[in-house]
């Protein structure tokens, strides 16, 4: 029997067992053992998959266009960037990556057009794959939806999670060590309540791991596990943006949230509507800080900020202005919101907050 014949078997297993606390062990094994043979699939069919889409990454970060044929994602792109990115009221204009830069408070911000996607696009139906492996990289997706098929957020999810991306969620809080020999030990620090040990330990020993302690520190489920143990998903995220709503009512729109939820971008990119607000938007969730840097017998240059993720800490500024930087630092003067007073002595684990002035001292 090949591998698609097994996921097969086990999907129809799967499907026919009603989910009870009685089945539970035995549902997170078939999903493990089915995690465990896609991985097998992906590895072997991945090299007569075509090439993937070579995107050089640029900027302070990367952002994707994610949607289905004629949603708009080239006109949005034109719109927020330099780029021109052809469009043509017909399915699959994009038929291969197009970037373009997005420039907003001193940031150079990547924005990736890719070719629409379509259903079983992560099992690699039209490019699917391609297409999809570019999100992987990203630091923010973009979910665009036509206003009038606002139901295929759920198509849209459901791809990227096929392709190991969990958008809008943190890494599950778990820590797996193995040993050569002792057994399994688990320690949790909070009540389990869609998990017994039971099978907390057979997941685990699903994937080749009999010895060694488990760790977790939240209340997960078994897929959250699996994701764990498969140890190559990317945690990225994402903002809804419903397009074409110049072309529907407020009440309408109010509808739509039954299925998108209330958090989306309402943006119309031929009017160019709320454009902007979803520059901001873009910004916001990127959530970066700007540092401005100023020698010591100079002013700070307020015209190119350096741009850093939040909590980045003073060696990050180190890294980010040339990586053997740091080498030779020994200590900052902080001028903002971080600091107690202008002009403070801080060391390199000094955290900076927007706008903060920063002088290294060598």
């Amino acid at each position: 029997m090949g591998l698609p014949e097994k996921i097969k078997q086990i999907e129809e297993e799967m499907s026919k067992t009603q989910i009870n606390k009685h089945t539970e062990h035995h549902i997170g094994m078939l999903k493990a053992k089915l995690a465990r043979i896609r991985a097998e699939l992906e590895s072997s069919t991945s090299k007569s998959g075509g090439p993937a889409f070579e995107v050089k990454k640029g900027g302070d970060a990367t952002v994707v266009l994610i949607g289905l044929p004629s949603v708009g994602k080239s006109t949005i792109l034109n719109r927020l960037t330099n780029a021109k990115s052809k469009v043509a009221a017909y399915a699959f204009t994009t038929l291969t990556v197009v970037p373009g830069i997005l420039r907003y408070n001193g940031a150079d911000i990547q924005i990736l057009d890719l070719p629409g996607i379509i259903s079983g696009a992560s099992s690699g139906k039209g490019r699917g794959r391609r297409v999809l492996s570019v999100a992987r990289n990203a630091d923010l997706v973009l979910l665009v939806l036509d206003v009038f098929q606002p139901g295929q957020i759920q198509l849209l999810k459901q791809e990227l999670h096929g392709m190991g991306i969990r958008i809008n969620e943190k890494p599950p809080d778990v820590t797996i060590n193995r040993a050569t020999k002792g057994g399994l030990a688990l320690t949790t620090s909070t009540k389990l309540t869609k998990l017994s040990q039971a099978t907390v330990k057979g997941i685990v020993e699903a994937y080749g791991v009999s010895n060694g302690s488990i760790l977790i520190r939240e209340d997960i489920n078994d897929d959250q596990l699996i994701d764990v143990l498969t140890g190559n998903r990317r945690y990225v995220p994402a903002l809804v943006v419903l397009n074409k709503v110049d072309l529907v009512t407020s009440h309408y729109l109010k509808e739509v949230t039954k299925q998108v939820g209330t958090d989306f971008v309402p943006v119309s990119a031929e009017k160019g509507l709320n454009m902007e607000l979803l520059t901001e938007r873009i910004w916001e969730t990127l959530n970066f800080i700007r540092i401005y840097l100023k020698r010591p017998d100079g002013e700070p240059d307020f015209e190119k900020p350096l741009i850093l993720p939040a909590g980045s800490s003073l060696r990050g500024v180190c890294k980010k202005i040339h990586p053997r930087f740091v080498e030779g630092a020994k200590y900052a003067f902080v001028s903002g919101s971080s600091v107690k007073f202008s002009g403070q002595r801080v060391s390199l684990d000094h955290v900076p907050v927007d706008k903060d002035i920063v002088t290294i001292m060598k």
